[in-house]
């Protein structure tokens, strides 16, 4: 579902409601003699329970989707504080090392601004940057070997630790763009949707009352909920995104 564009599943999820709705009319005109009028409270309280556990799903699911999309937020800005900590302490590096250290990071965080610019649906072209910067890190982490070999102490130690927060900090943001609602409680919520549009098209079938703005505006209201839900869902693709600017700066701090 990941794959699918987010227009298109808004669009399908309001037609399959009004189709819905459509045929539970029909289906509720039909049988509109062979109901009184306790049988028809009973279908507007059904309609009032699906639409509360609409309400409960809605509520759930955009609070899941909320929660991933601040932790690709924060997990941006902890990658971006541990490569920029790492720059700082490649001063402190031999000057037979130093230069080759701060190209390989500059190198380093070019390929990772790189990546947060690609679209996590293009998962050749991400696993392709996050495999480039593995390579320059194994590099980099080869030189704070030899540098606390040749120089063991206090300083040496520190680089590589620095080291070790930014890989940690790349396999904690890569992780998180992997975490996503999961789609069986979005396959859930989209059942409930039609279900509760066909409830609503018998119901008005009948009481051979059509169904009015209201009933459309809040079926509408109800996808651009469902649109928000999986946009927020998806990292670096669609109409919100995760700002990179803490990425941008350490990347520029690190140009040559």
């Amino acid at each position: 579902m990941y794959d699918i564009n987010s227009w298109l599943i808004a669009i399908l999820l309001l037609a399959a409601m009004g189709l819905a709705m459509r045929v539970g009319r029909a289906v509720g005109k039909r049988g509109a003699k062979h109901h009184n009028d306790e049988s028809k409270s009973q279908v507007g309280a059904v309609q009032g329970s699906l639409l509360g556990l609409l309400a409960l799903l809605l509520g759930f699911t955009f609070s899941l989707a909320l929660n991933r999309y601040d932790d690709r937020s924060k997990a941006v800005v902890a990658e971006a504080n541990a490569i920029g900590t790492a720059w700082l302490r490649t001063d402190m590096v031999g000057e037979d090392r130093q230069a080759d250290t701060k190209a390989l990071m500059s190198r380093y965080g070019i390929l990772r601004l790189e990546a947060g610019r690609v679209p996590a649906s293009a998962h050749d072209r991400r696993t392709e940057l996050v495999g480039a910067a593995e390579n320059v890190f194994g590099q980099l982490w080869a030189l704070a070997a030899a540098e606390a070999a040749e120089k063991p102490g206090p300083v040496s130690m520190g680089f590589a630790a620095s080291l070790n927060d930014m890989i940690d900090a790349l396999g904690a943001r890569d992780a998180a763009i992997e975490r996503h609602v999961p789609e069986l409680v979005l396959f859930l919520m989209f059942a409930t949707f039609v279900l509760l549009g066909a409830i609503l098209g018998y119901s008005s079938g009948l009481t051979a009352v059509k169904a009015g703005f209201p009933v459309y505006a809040m079926l509408i209201l109800i996808v651009v909920l469902v649109f928000v839900i999986i946009d927020l869902d998806r990292p670096r693709r669609g109409m919100i995104e995760v700002n990179q600017a803490a990425m941008v700066a350490v990347s520029e701090q690190m140009k040559p």
